[in-house]
């Protein structure tokens, strides 16, 4: 069912070099995300909450997934803005817009990325 999803929402998705694409997948532990050029076909950067100083931070303060994706929000648009985009097209990966997928939205957008 999750694939059926997945497709339906990519074949509307593309990231261009100006919009990249914003690429969210989320594990029973751990949450990834990716930004990606699709007209030039590269991933630009990414960030997991498996990045050893996430890890430590998550282990140390006995963090929640739900929080720990806030943060990945958050250091995903960091890079987003030193590289100069201000904009991406989100794309959640045909999970639900809930949990882990808003906070990591909402993090995202706190730091002023927009889409």
């Amino acid at each position: 069912m999750k694939d059926i999803r997945h497709k339906r929402v990519r074949k509307k998705i593309f990231g261009s070099s100006e919009t990249p694409r914003l690429s969210v997948f989320k594990s029973l532990k751990f949450t990834y995300v990716q930004v990606i050029d699709d007209s030039n076909h590269e991933t630009l950067f990414s960030y997991s909450s498996l990045t050893p100083k996430l890890l430590k931070q998550i282990k140390k303060e006995k963090m929640n997934k739900v929080d720990a994706a806030n943060i990945i929000g958050q250091e995903i648009a960091a890079k987003c803005l030193d590289k100069g985009i201000k904009s991406v097209r989100f794309d959640r990966g045909g999970f639900p817009y809930s949990g882990r997928i808003k906070s990591l939205a909402e993090g995202a957008r706190e730091q002023g990325l927009k889409f």
